[in-house]
């Protein structure tokens, strides 16, 4: 299996409820991706997270699943709505488990 886990900073301007709705647009994937194992995104409260407002974190059950994952069409939707209400940067780790 892969954990392919996001952090993602977003300039001043975005609000909270811009955050939230990345967090919501996010887990609407979950039943939209072929080999997904589990999926989780929430706003980072962490007083250590270094402006990193949000972590996505989705499991998939091998590499083939995670590379099907970067070009599907509804996370290329979801990507360009992140960069939309301000990402500045992110953020990516992939590990095998």
């Amino acid at each position: 299996m892969i954990d392919h886990i996001v952090l993602v900073k977003f300039g001043e301007s975005t609000t909270q409820a811009q955050l939230q709705e990345v967090v919501d647009r996010f887990k609407a994937l979950r039943s939209e991706l072929n080999g997904v194992v589990d999926l989780q995104a929430g706003i980072n409260f962490s007083e250590k997270n270094q402006g990193y407002q949000v972590v996505l974190s989705v499991r998939f059950e091998d590499k083939a699943a995670l590379e099907a994952y970067g070009p599907n069409p509804k996370h290329q939707a979801v990507a360009a709505f992140i960069r939309e209400v301000g990402r500045v940067d992110s953020i990516v780790s992939d590990i095998e488990i």
